[in-house]
């Protein structure tokens, strides 16, 4: 039987949350988390009827949480600049940006609506559009932006030669590139506001093994039954090998809310392999590291996404 393992919030009262990927798994969990602490949360969802099923559920588990639900595909640019006018028109500063959605591993090659391979464009592109385009709000809240990456980044490249794996598509080499990009974002960022003063820090974390519902059955992703990797994860989970969707969350919590808790630093579960245990800080694992490679990828990625998110 798996442990129970918690993290104690600070207090959020008067600050603006914004978590994407909240309407199930473990962003519900980290937006129930951070309701539950005093913040204003926003969650901006794919799926509007998903989206206001999950924040009623925080009214429940929360009496008086101040949620609402946007809406918002990552895997469309025009979706993006929809709810960045939307949030800059209403003007309220945000305080956090903990961009947790993704997707993973499709069956076969699919692409965004603006042309680009899906995991590249929905778990990078999509959230660095979105997080360029928030920065007139970011910056008077003094954010922090905590990035979710992925026990896939451990190893492997950006595949520079083929961004949007045109050749040789790999399914799982493009995710891992997906979540290797998201790392160097998020340092890439830490430092271009360090050195502009911009007054937002960045860190990343990454929340092991747990079953959520990436690898389950996803017919808009043509995925029609759980794959067996999510049954084995949720037989690991009972055994406490793996974590639970609540202790998969806390990591990403500690980075964006840990008072301690600094820019470009990787926050990840604390045991074994990194798969599953109490939220600590973490190396950064080498796919991370170059700095070059993320200034490279910042570069490229504002010529992809065009000059609707640029700084």
């Amino acid at each position: 039987m798996a442990r129970t393992i918690d993290l104690a919030i600070p207090d959020q009262t008067g600050r603006l949350a914004v978590v994407t990927g909240a309407s199930d798994g473990i962003g519900l969990v980290i937006a129930t988390r951070l309701a539950r602490a005093g913040a204003e949360v926003i969650m901006p969802v794919r799926d509007a009827a998903k989206g206001e099923r999950a924040a009623g559920r925080i009214r429940e588990l929360v009496p008086g949480a101040n949620v609402s639900t946007r809406a918002l595909d990552l895997s469309s640019l025009d979706s993006v600049t929809a709810l960045v006018d939307r949030l800059v028109g209403e003007g309220r500063p945000i305080n956090l940006l903990i961009n947790n959605a993704g997707v993973m591993t499709p069956p076969s090659r699919q692409v965004t609506a603006d042309g680009f391979e899906l995991q590249f464009g929905t778990n990078h592109l999509g959230h660095f559009a979105l997080t360029l385009g928030l920065l007139p709000l970011l910056r008077p809240g003094r954010a922090r932006v905590t990035h979710q990456t992925s026990i896939a980044a451990r190893s492997g490249a950006i595949n520079w030669a083929d961004l949007n794996w045109e050749r040789d598509y790999d399914v799982r080499r493009a995710y891992g590139q997906s979540k290797i990009a998201v790392g160097l974002f998020a340092r890439e960022l830490d430092q271009r506001s360090a050195a502009a003063g911009w007054g937002i820090s960045s860190n990343l974390s990454h929340p092991g093994v747990s079953p959520t519902n990436l690898l389950a059955a996803q017919p808009g992703l043509g995925r029609r039954r759980d794959t067996g990797s999510v049954r084995l994860i949720r037989v690991l989970s009972r055994l406490g090998l793996a974590g639970t969707v609540e202790s998969a969350a806390l990591p990403a919590l500690l980075a964006a809310t840990g008072p301690g808790a600094r820019g470009s630093e990787f926050y990840g579960p604390g045991g074994r392999s990194h798969l599953s245990g109490a939220p600590a800080r973490r190396d950064l694992w080498p796919p991370l590291r170059d700095l070059d490679d993320a200034s490279r990828l910042w570069d490229v990625s504002e010529a992809l996404v065009g000059a609707r998110f640029t700084v």
